[in-house]
């Protein structure tokens, strides 16, 4: 058997022992299409554990920063080393030319984005085209594992009739597929790539197999073997839209606990230490590219049966997607204590990332809020020390946190970077009289807030 060259191993005819000696000689060859957030973590895994690798990606602005050995991802601790030692040893590279890249591979992981569309039906159409094209160009005998998110029963029902509408392939016979979802948090990559379980789910047995003995030479954490495809997507979606809930309950607790004058987050210390109990925060808003998508996922495939079903996953939808309006409450409140108006005041938002020390806006709260803050005809700066000195949502967004500051009327606290966390009460009252400050993320200590002069409301703190 060739390592290198057109023709595949064709793994899936090899007996599991005869696999696991290709593994450790690193005559395994891997394609992962789609080299973004997860992906690139993902395909630098993969090189570095000796695997030779090829990343597949239609921008080509990526591809050519990536071929010019610089990286991309500089809010991933740890994978900065790893790419520039996989590059040198030339383990790894990327092309945006899938019908060169995948001929050639034994294993083709997808790593797609699957988001939803304006009406908040899940978009897999990246998939559905990479599906297509992998049946025309992809030699039998190989095996593709999906690691994109996606709604249980798409792998059966949908995107193997992909593959094999081009009537080269046959899913089981000349070729097969699993599903390996991803299991990272962003800013976080190296540590969950190497910490938490993976499960794995296969076409059948010996797919499954494969899949165990290849992943455990690159990822070294507990593989959970699931009975078939749908079930271990099922268990992805279970667990993010189990936190898309509880975080549902929070935020309404929280609302509920500044009528009453509590601090939500004395509650939250205290029932932690119950054996059962797991803490969840208030915020603005959930965003990011998992949540939100696998709620709307699961709402999905339950709509197939009866749009009745997942209630509680619905209203938890519609209760942190309207979690930015009682933001702009909060500040209405606060801004006619000091006897100002909307209209025309300048307002700060710190930080415009959906989750804290990570570059990444894709669904952010910000955007509800900062769109919500202009219809009200305000004036709007945005400071987040990720985002400096470049347009976002059509706003110039500041360079240094000093002068962002300086003659504002307000500030609202929307992601917990960790720089945020240094702010002194007595710095931001120093900038301007009667500061109205709105913490939507639990930072600030309200009495020192208090103290320094501050009119200060925070989501679930109650009065000071």
């Amino acid at each position: 058997m060739q390592s290198t060259g057109s023709q595949t191993k064709k793994i899936l005819l090899q007996d599991l022992a005869l696999i696991k000696k290709f593994v450790e000689l690193g005559q395994i060859r891997v394609c992962v299409v789609g080299i973004g957030r997860i992906g690139l973590p993902t395909a630098l895994s993969v090189a570095n554990a000796k695997l030779p690798t090829v990343g597949v990606d239609i921008n080509v602005d990526l591809v050519n920063k990536i071929n010019s050995k610089i990286f991309p991802l500089k809010d991933e601790p740890g994978y900065e080393e790893i790419f520039n030692n996989v590059i040198n040893q030339g383990l790894f590279h990327v092309t945006t030319k899938i019908e060169e890249a995948v001929p050639i591979s034994d294993l083709i992981l997808l790593s797609l984005p699957t988001p939803m569309d304006e009406n908040n039906v899940p978009n897999y159409n990246a998939l559905k085209i990479v599906g297509k094209q992998l049946g025309k160009i992809m030699e039998p005998h190989t095996l593709v594992v999906v690691e994109s998110t996606i709604e249980p029963g798409f792998i059966e029902n949908e995107f193997i009739q992909i593959i094999e509408s081009e009537n080269r392939l046959i899913a089981g016979k000349t070729f097969s597929i699993g599903v390996c979802p991803e299991n990272a948090n962003p800013g976080e990559i190296l540590y969950d790539f190497t910490h938490l379980p993976r499960l794995v789910g296969g076409l059948d047995e010996k797919t499954t197999d494969i899949i165990t003995e290849i992943y455990n030479r690159i990822f070294p954490v507990e593989l959970i073997r699931m009975p078939n495809c749908k079930t271990a997507n099922a268990v992805k979606l279970t667990t993010n839209v189990f936190r898309d809930i509880n975080i549902a309950f929070v935020n309404e607790m929280a609302i509920l606990f500044e009528k009453l004058d509590i601090d939500i987050y004395k509650v939250l210390e205290a029932a932690d230490k119950k054996y059962n109990f797991q803490v969840h925060y208030p915020g603005p808003g959930v965003g990011g590219p998992c949540l939100p998508v696998n709620s709307y996922q699961l709402l999905n495939s339950a709509r197939k049966f009866d749009d009745n079903m997942l209630r509680i996953v619905k209203v938890s939808r519609q209760i942190n997607e309207n979690m930015h309006s009682h933001i702009i409450d909060l500040l209405l409140d606060a801004l006619k204590e000091v006897n100002k108006t909307i209209e025309d005041s300048t307002i700060l938002i710190l930080g415009i990332s959906y989750k804290p020390n990570v570059k990444d806006i894709q669904l952010s709260p910000a955007e509800q809020i900062v769109e919500k803050l202009q219809s009200l005809r305000t004036k709007v700066r945005i400071y987040d020390p990720y985002f400096k000195s470049t347009k976002i949502y059509d706003i110039d967004t500041e360079n240094d946190l000093t002068n962002a500051v300086s003659g504002v009327d307000a500030i609202i606290i929307v992601t917990a970077h960790k720089e945020f966390f240094d702010i002194e009460p007595t710095f931001l009252s120093s900038k301007t009289k009667n500061l109205v400050v709105i913490d939507s993320r639990g930072i600030m200590d309200k009495h020192a807030a208090k103290k320094a002069g501050l009119i200060f409301r925070g989501l679930g703190r109650g009065k000071i």
